[in-house]
């Protein structure tokens, strides 16, 4: 039976893709930081499926609980077979802050964490010839929303090239970039969402079906719904100046 290690994975799009997996008879390594909602959630997974929960508390902001996990990626007698790097966060921090330790946290759990975990998932997943990693980036990354947009970028162009440097060793690495989707994450980073039309809200089970159905066939950067595979066609080819104008605008609405 495979064994998928999730990052953030008591909540929002993380446990959906718990629920996802371990719907298919995965067993799960769930990472968060709060060791009750950890158990809570690794209780109701085992019950409800059928499977094997084990929790790893860790705070992927402490270098120490990222190699703890990075620990537990390579462990050759527990070998996970997919990884998803999902634990993040909104940023409500101006990039002229004076006081720039937001942005530093925010790199340090969705940049830092994400490199260093995908590196060991793709050296010990690569030893044995398969595995699948899935880092969770954003649609936010085509466009320029302060730092979280820039960091997204990154994971998405990280992923792309982790999945170049991996090609032919059996593992395929996947950039999820998803659009709005309705989780308490918005609510947590004091995001302002009551001028986001309808049609733009994403529900996080279908997203992570998109993805890993993306995924299952290789593709290193997985946009669910067409609707926003067709915005973000038109995010790549549009002129800078315009995706500057319409961030802002998004931007002002999000405040």
């Amino acid at each position: 039976m495979a064994t998928a290690l999730i990052t953030g994975g008591t909540s929002g799009i993380g446990a959906a893709f718990a629920r996802a997996l371990a719907a298919r008879g995965t067993d799960l390594v769930l990472v968060a930081r709060n060791v009750d909602r950890l158990k809570r959630a690794a209780d109701e997974l085992s019950e409800r499926y059928a499977v094997a929960v084990e929790v790893l508390p860790a705070d992927l902001g402490v270098r120490e609980d990222v190699f703890r996990v990075a620990e537990r990626l390579t462990d050759t007698e527990r070998p996970i077979e997919i990884l998803v790097n999902n634990a993040g966060f909104g940023i409500h921090t101006k990039l002229t802050a004076e006081d720039p330790s937001p942005h530093e946290h925010a790199i340090d759990v969705m940049c830092k964490a994400v490199l260093t975990l995908g590196g060991a998932a793709g050296r010990a997943m690569a030893d044995r010839g398969h595995g699948q990693i899935i880092n969770v980036s954003s649609t936010a990354g085509f466009v320029v929303l302060g730092n979280y947009s820039a960091i997204k970028a990154w994971v998405t162009s990280y992923s792309e090239g982790l999945a170049v440097e991996l090609r032919s060793t059996g593992v395929t690495v996947t950039a999820l970039c998803p659009g709005w989707v309705r989780t308490e994450f918005h609510e947590r980073a004091n995001l302002k969402t009551s001028r986001i039309p309808d049609p733009l809200w994403l529900d996080a089970d279908r997203v992570v079906e998109e993805c890993l159905a993306d995924a299952a066939r290789g593709r290193p950067v997985s946009i669910p719904s067409k609707r926003y595979q067709v915005l973000i066609f038109l995010a790549r080819h549009l002129p800078r100046r315009v995706i500057g104008a319409v961030s802002a605008r998004i931007s002002s609405g999000r405040r």
